[in-house]
């Protein structure tokens, strides 16, 4: 261990329920700095060396409101001279700061809801960059200046919206858990202003947190009830379930050459398997060689499998495995 510093208190917080404490988010690095969010809404900016730059509180001094009682999850995005995050509440959904002095610099005021758990993307539609994120009830695009510039009313918003949101060309595609489902919005200009109109919603992708990815115009994932899927990008319908017979449980998901990589979140499973909307094609599994003593008896392993470099990164609370995954 190089250097650790506090980021908020957890301890007295509320969020150390039966599902395990601590923090929700990834740290964002951005050249000699990070920026982390803490789950009581403590966005913090470091030095590499572990040492506090500036710390703002998204609840104190925003009016931060999240949807529901589980803590910020949201891992901050840093685009050029800004950190952009999510307080949530009547201030404006989004807000951006000053990345080197912590200023705000804008709130979305034309989206006024409460934050939900899932991180911003950036997507570029007819050549206007925006910030695309779910909220508590729906979908908002926001200019890089703070301006609102569509909302997507969703139905079945409950309880928690957790999976980040997937854009492509014109399109932006959201699925969340609890019944909830999917929607694919397109994203069109009407007379100089921007608006979004459904091409589908349906119940193909019921995403509780394990994450989605597209792949070849194929979304590939978890879907309760259902079991591992691969669903149409573009028209919603699935080309395969699978469930049962030996394949991992409910879990996240990543993707690298040509395979997904699945990790079942009760048992530190992770099984590999073939990219395509032919069908399920395992090519290996392994399981984790020690369970973290941490994670309550309820508790599940939530963190999602990362690859970089030709390895392949999975934790389990306070346990990180590093696998060698490179192509021989």
């Amino acid at each position: 261990e190089l250097w650790r510093t506090d980021i908020g208190k957890y301890k007295d917080s509320g969020y150390t329920d039966r599902w395990g404490g601590g923090p929700r988010s990834t740290p964002t690095v951005d050249g000699k700095h990070l920026y982390v969010l803490g789950v009581n809404g403590d966005l913090v900016c470091l030095a590499t060396d572990g040492k506090v730059i500036w710390s703002k509180n998204l609840i104190k001094e925003q009016n931060g409101k999240m949807m529901s009682g589980w803590g910020y999850s949201e891992s901050p995005l840093v685009d050029g001279y800004q950190v952009v995050v999510t307080p949530g509440g009547s201030g404006g959904a989004m807000a951006a700061f000053d990345k080197m002095s912590g200023k705000l610099l804008w709130r979305s005021k034309g989206a006024v809801d409460t934050a939900a758990y899932s991180s911003i993307v950036t997507t570029e539609i007819d050549g206007v960059k925006q910030y695309v994120n779910l909220t508590g009830t729906g979908v908002i695009g926001i200019s890089t200046k703070g301006e609102t510039l569509w909302t997507y009313k969703r139905e079945g918003h409950r309880t928690a919206v957790i999976p980040t949101a997937i854009c492509k060309d014109n399109y932006v595609y959201v699925t969340a858990g609890y019944g909830c489902g999917c929607d694919l919005i397109k994203i069109v200009r009407d007379g100089g202003k921007f608006k979004a109109e459904k091409v589908y919603a349906n119940k193909n992708m019921v995403n509780h947190h394990g994450g989605v990815v597209l792949v070849g115009g194929f979304i590939y994932g978890y879907s309760d009830g259902r079991g591992w899927v691969c669903q149409d990008f573009m028209t919603g319908e699935n080309k395969w379930e699978e469930k049962g017979r030996g394949t991992p449980g409910k879990g996240s998901v990543t993707y690298a050459d040509g395979h997904l990589y699945c990790y079942d979140e009760s048992d530190g499973k992770l099984v590999v398997a073939v990219a395509s909307p032919s069908g399920w094609k395992e090519t290996g599994r392994f399981s984790l060689p020690q369970k973290s003593d941490l994670r309550k008896p309820s508790g599940k392993i939530w963190t999602h499998p990362v690859i970089a470099n030709g390895k392949l990164y999975l934790r389990d609370q306070d346990l990180l495995f590093c696998f060698d995954v490179a192509a021989q």
